[in-house]
């Protein structure tokens, strides 16, 4: 059985830095896999807004390239999302997702063969 658990999240003043991380269970974060991060803002759908392909290339949806980094340890399973110069839009709830990922992931969670966290918290204070 998958297991993924975020941790990280709370709240920070605008301009500030957090970092999200995820471990993963049952489901390898290594070099090929599929896995990164989506953002539900309050009551608005979910966005993917990073990712590994399965060749390893990172890549961002545009509100947040050049201030999250997406990042992975192989050998701790985890992966993790650094989030600097955060902004008040960037308030959502965060979930890690792997699998068959897609830049239009539905909250309702209806996409086969592809896992979630639980998800967490993260309030950007303007």
């Amino acid at each position: 059985e998958v297991y993924l658990a975020e941790s990280g999240g709370g709240w920070v003043q605008a301009g500030g830095s957090l970092r999200l991380s995820c471990t993963g269970t049952g489901y390898s974060f290594g070099k090929f896999s599929e896995i990164g991060w989506v953002r539900q803002p309050p009551a608005e759908e979910c966005d993917l807004i990073a990712r590994f392909y399965g060749d390893g290339t990172p890549r961002y949806l545009s509100p947040v390239e050049g201030r999250f980094i997406i990042s992975r340890d192989i050998e701790k399973n985890t992966m993790y999302l650094q989030m600097n110069k955060l902004k008040p839009e960037d308030t959502g709830m965060y979930f890690c997702v792997a699998g068959d990922i897609t830049w239009t992931m539905d909250c309702g969670r209806s996409r086969p063969n592809t896992y979630w966290g639980q998800g967490i918290q993260v309030t950007v204070a303007s």
